[in-house]
C-alpha cells in the first residue's frame, strides 16, 4: 500500500479510526475500509494498480498483489501480508512507501478485524464500484459542475459521476472515459500544456480527492486522498508544475503534479474555500470562499498575504464561488452569490485603509441569481460568466481591454475609501471603469441552471453547462447556440422516460419556474436512511437539520429530505418541511419520516429548553465579530488596532 500523503495534511481523524478492544467487533465498511481509503486506495485501484493490487474491490484486497501472497488470511493475522507491509520493523515500514506510517490504532482495528475473520460487512446497497470495464451507466442526466478545453482546443473534458468524460470539442462524441474513486467530481482542468487533467472531488463528508490523469494515455498518475469532504476550484500554475485548490475545513491548499507532495496549505478562510486561481508568474494563488472575501497566499511561504477584496462587512454581499487570472495581466475575474462579476488587481499598490477598495478595477454586468462560473478567454480580451436561479441560467459574454497602465489621477482615487471620494471623483472613477469593458452577448437559457463555463482556445467559442446534462456551444460573439449534446454517452433503461424533454432543443429567453420536487418517474422506494439518526437538544437554541436518503429499488439514492413527511409523536419539537428541527419542551419523543409507504423513526431528547439563556462573549459575541472580519488582522485585530479601536486578534481574548 502506498499512502498519498494524507496523515501528514488531514485536517481531523477520520472516521471510525479509533482504539478498540479485542472483544469489540471491528466494522470493515465502517473503520477499516476508511483507513484504506484515505491511506492506500489511491495507488491500488483500478485505474492505478500499483504491484497488482486493487484494494477497492474485496475479494481482490483479501488476495493481494503481485509476490506477495495473500493479503488477508481471515482470522490469520500473523500469514496476512497486508500486516506486515505496515507494521514498523526496525523502526521502518514498507508500506505506505516514503509516508508517513499508520499509527498504532489504525494497525491495531486492521489487526482486530483480520484476527475475527476479517468479514465484509458493506450494505448491499453500497457495494457498487466503477472501473473502466464497469463505468458508471446513467438513469438520468448527471448535473455537470465543471468543464474545461484542452489548450490546443481538441478536447472538452466535462464532470460527471465517479469519471471524467473527455468529448471532441466540436461535441461529435464521446472519446474517453477516467474512472476515478471519487463518486462527486467538482472542478476539471487541463494543464497549460495539455499533457494531464487535473481533478478535484472526493467523497462527501468522506474523503477529498486530487487526481492527475495523464490524458493521451488515459491513465491516472497521481490520486491524492486530501482531508474528510470533496475539494473545490482545482487550478493548475501557469507553469504547469502545481496545483492548487480549496477544502471545505477552510483551506488552500496546493500539491506538486509530478508525485502529490504537498507544498502549500493556508488557513485565513473562515469558510469553505471554493475556488483557486494562480498568479501570472505562479508565485502567488488566489482564492475564494463562502466568507465572502478573496485571499491572496505567497506560494514560497505559505503566508496569507492579504485580502485581495475589500475586508468592509458588507462589500461583498455573499460567497465568492469563482476565480480566474487574467492569461497576462495580475488581474483576477470573481463571480458570487451578489450576482455581479467583478475584476481586481491581484497586488495592492497603495497603503490600507479601512473600507478602502483599492485593487477594485471594474464591475461586469449583473447576473440572475449566483455567478457559478467565470472565465478569461486565451487572449485576454474577453470574460465569460454563468448564473442560475431558480432552475435557469444565463451565460453573458463581455470585452476586457484594461492593461496595467492605471492613469495617476485614477489610481489616486482608488487608493481612497469609496465613502470619501466626492462626486467628481466617483464619476471619473466610473468613466474609467466603463471604458475598458462592454456587454458582447448575453443569453438566457430557461431550462437548466448554469454552473460551468469556458472558452475554447479560439475565444471564439464558449461552453455552458449545469444541471440538465447538456453541454451548449455558444458563439461568443453573437449569443447563438451552435450546438447542444448529451455530457454522458447513453441514458440506460428502466428510467430513460425521465429524461426531460428539453433534448434538441434550442434554449429560450424566457425564465423557468420551479417545479415541485418528486422522485424519478417510475422510482420504487425500498428504504429510507435519516441522518442524524438520534438528535439531542441541549438548550431552546438548538436546532438539527436532518437528511433523508431514499433508497430506490433500482439501487440508486435519491435526497429526499423535501419529499419526506414529517411527525412528531408530542408537542416536543418543531419540524419543517425541509426537515429542520427545533425544541419546544423538555422530554423525549420519535420524530416519524415517511415516503412512499416506507417508515423510519428518529429518537428526539431535549433539556435545558426552559432554563434562561445566558449569551457568552467567547461563544456567542466572538464569532460574531471573526465572521465578518472585525478582529481580523488587517482589521481591529491588528497590533495597534484601526482608528484607534483595538479588538484581541480573532476574538481570543
Amino acid at each position: 500500500m502506498v499512502a498519498c500523503f494524507v496523515s501528514t495534511i488531514a485536517a481531523a481523524e477520520p472516521v471510525g479510526v479509533a482504539t478498540t478492544k479485542s472483544s469489540e467487533n471491528v466494522s470493515y465498511y465502517r473503520q477499516i475500509r476508511p483507513i484504506l481509503q484515505a491511506n492506500c486506495q489511491g495507488c491500488h485501484q483500478p485505474a492505478k494498480a500499483k504491484g497488482g493490487f486493487v484494494m477497492t474491490d474485496f475479494k481482490k484486497l483479501l488476495a493481494g498483489g503481485e509476490g506477495e501472497g495473500a493479503a488477508v488470511v481471515p482470522g490469520q493475522p500473523e500469514k496476512s501480508s497486508v500486516l506486515s507491509m505496515v507494521t514498523p520493523k526496525d523502526g521502518e515500514v514498507r508500506m505506505p512507501k516514503g509516508k508517513p506510517p499508520l499509527n498504532e490504532d489504525e494497525i491495531g482495528l486492521i489487526t482486530a478485524w483480520i484476527k475475527q475473520g476479517a468479514a465484509d460487512d458493506t450494505p448491499l446497497d453500497a457495494k457498487k464500484y466503477f472501473d473502466a470495464e464497469h463505468p458508471p451507466a446513467y438513469t438520468l442526466p448527471p448535473v455537470i459542475s465543471s468543464l474545461d478545453f484542452s489548450p490546443d482546443g481538441q478536447l472538452l473534458a466535462v464532470a460527471g459521476f465517479h469519471e471524467v468524460l473527455l468529448h471532441k470539442a466540436d461535441g461529435s462524441g464521446v472519446v474517453g472515459r477516467l474512472i476515478g474513486l471519487s463518486e462527486r467530481v467538482q472542478a476539471v482542468r487541463f494543464s497549460p500544456d495539455g499533457q494531464w487533467l487535473a481533478v478535484a472531488g472526493g467523497d462527501p463528508a468522506r474523503l477529498g480527492e486530487i487526481q492527475v490523469w495523464d490524458v493521451a494515455k488515459r491513465k491516472l498518475a497521481v490520486s491524492a486522498p486530501v482531508a474528510y469532504d470533496t475539494l473545490f476550484g482545482v487550478s493548475w500554475s501557469p507553469d504547469g508544475k502545481l496545483i492548487a485548490f480549496g477544502c471545505a475545513d477552510n483551506t488552500v491548499r496546493a500539491i506538486e503534479a509530478a508525485n502529490g507532495k504537498q507544498v502549500v496549505q493556508m488557513g485565513s478562510h473562515s469558510d469553505w474555500a471554493l475556488s483557486t486561481t494562480f498568479s501570472v508568474n505562479s508565485d502567488h494563488i488566489i482564492s475564494g470562499g463562502r466568507d465572502m472575501s478573496v485571499k491572496l497566499t505567497e506560494v514560497a511561504t505559505q503566508r496569507f498575504i492579504d485580502n485581495v477584496t475589500s475586508i468592509t462587512p458588507g462589500a461583498l454581499k455573499g460567497g465568492v464561488l469563482s476565480v480566474a487570472t487574467h492569461p497576462t495581466l495580475e488581474h483576477v475575474v470573481t463571480g458570487g452569490s451578489d450576482g455581479l462579476p467583478k475584476v481586481y488587481r491581484i497586488f495592492r499598490e497603495t497603503k490600507r485603509e479601512i473600507g478602502d477598495d483599492a485593487q477594485f478595477i471594474a464591475n461586469l454586468f449583473p447576473m440572475p441569481g449566483r455567478v457559478f462560473s467565470t472565465r478569461f478567454s486565451a487572449d485576454g480580451k474577453r470574460i465569460v460568466a454563468g448564473s442560475s436561479l431558480d432552475g435557469a441560467g444565463e451565460v453573458v459574454v463581455s470585452s476586457y481591454d484594461f492593461t496595467n497602465d492605471v492613469p495617476k489621477n485614477i489610481r489616486d482615487i482608488m487608493g481612497k475609501v469609496p465613502g470619501s471620494r466626492n462626486a467628481d471623483e466617483k464619476k471619473l472613477f466610473e468613466e474609467y471603469s466603463k471604458q475598458g469593458i462592454r456587454e458582447i452577448a448575453r443569453v438566457a437559457v430557461s431550462n437548466s441552471a448554469i454552473y460551468t463555463v469556458a472558452f475554447a482556445p479560439n475565444s471564439k467559442t464558449v461552453a455552458a453547462a449545469g444541471s440538465d446534462g447538456m453541454i451548449r456551444l455558444f458563439d461568443a460573439t453573437t449569443g447563438a447556440v451552435t450546438k447542444e449534446f448529451l455530457s454522458v454517452p447513453k441514458i440506460e433503461e428502466p428510467l430513460a422516460a425521465a429524461r426531460p424533454a428539453w433534448a434538441g432543443i434550442a434554449p429560450k429567453a424566457t425564465t423557468a419556474k420551479l417545479s415541485p420536487e418528486s422522485l424519478p418517474k417510475g422510482a420504487k422506494v425500498a428504504g429510507l436512511e435519516v441522518q442524524p439518526a438520534a438528535i439531542r437538544f441541549g438548550s431552546r437554541n438548538d436546532y438539527a437539520q436532518l437528511l433523508v436518503t431514499a433508497r430506490l429499488e433500482s439501487g440508486d439514492t435519491v435526497d429526499a429530505t423535501r419529499l419526506a413527511n414529517y411527525a412528531v409523536e408530542t408537542k416536543l419539537a418543531d419540524v419543517s418541511s425541509r426537515g429542520i428541527l427545533r425544541p419546544l419542551s423538555n422530554g423525549s419523543a420519535k420524530l416519524v419520516v415517511s415516503l412512499a409507504g416506507q417508515t423510519t423513526e428518529v429518537p428526539i431528547e431535549a433539556t435545558g429548553v426552559d432554563s434562561q439563556y445566558r449569551a457568552d462573549f467567547i461563544r456567542d459575541v466572538g464569532p460574531v465579530l471573526t465572521k465578518v472580519g472585525c478582529n481580523a488582522g488587517t482589521c481591529h485585530g491588528a497590533k495597534e488596532g484601526k482608528n484607534g479601536f483595538k479588538l484581541s486578534l480573532r476574538g481570543y481574548d
